[in-house]
């Protein structure tokens, strides 16, 4: 503890200034002079935004449809997002979204192959990724086969409930807890995330547990 010699020192400055201001004449003090910060200099080009030209409407149904054009390769990118994550479930009940995740890339009731597959054929990749607040699914394809890949959402979208299997719907539950256990169960500092959202926000609060779910949770999800 430092406190009583801190006490000490500022008493001794204390007197000194009262001996000191006792003695000095009486003079009107200076007014004081404005600091002013230089100004960094602005470096060429560094206000220069790359401009995105794009097209943005929105469709009968409701779809906001963001249209970007570039040229430079004969390839498309389809990204598809939805307003939907970890942070619209409910305790007892987490891991649903990213479940569901999974469940869109195993057909739908036009498309009887898991998407992968259809894809890979027509040499395109694809991939998803769930967060508290959205979902998106997307595709890279050849640019001739940009209708097949709208069709694939549009049918996933539209019809993915008749195609949704039990056995389905456990085999990705099984692959999603095996994600968790290899993410954060057995992987050096893998729950430090879980334990900081547990931290951050109060129980109960949507945020305050992970995206993937709890194990018990996942176990519990049926068709």
């Amino acid at each position: 503890m430092r406190t009583p010699r801190l006490i000490a020192v500022l008493l001794c400055l204390a007197l000194l200034g009262t001996a000191a201001f006792a003695q000095a004449p009486a003079t009107k003090p200076k007014p004081a002079t404005p600091q002013t910060k230089p100004a960094m200099p602005i470096q060429p080009g560094a206000a220069a935004l790359p401009k995105v030209d794009f097209e943005k409407y929105i469709l009968p149904n409701g779809l906001q449809v963001i249209l970007h054009v570039d040229h430079k390769l004969p390839m498309v990118n389809v990204n598809e997002w939805y307003h939907v994550g970890s942070g619209n479930e409910r305790m007892g009940r987490t891991g649903f979204a990213h479940l569901f995740e999974h469940m869109m890339f195993q057909g739908s009731e036009h498309m009887k192959e898991k998407f992968d597959v259809i894809l890979e054929r027509i040499g395109g990749v694809n991939n998803g990724s769930t967060s508290e607040d959205r979902t998106n699914y997307w595709e890279n394809v050849p640019s001739n086969y940009l209708e097949e890949a709208l069709w694939i959402d549009s049918d996933r979208m539209g019809f993915l409930l008749p195609a949704m299997t039990q056995e389905r719907l456990d085999n990705q539950r099984d692959v999603v807890k095996n994600e968790r256990r290899q993410g954060e169960e057995n992987e050096p500092y893998g729950k430090v995330w879980p334990l900081l959202s547990e931290a951050l926000y109060p129980k109960g609060h949507p945020y305050s547990w992970p995206v993937i779910g709890s194990q018990e949770d996942l176990t519990r999800a049926t068709r």
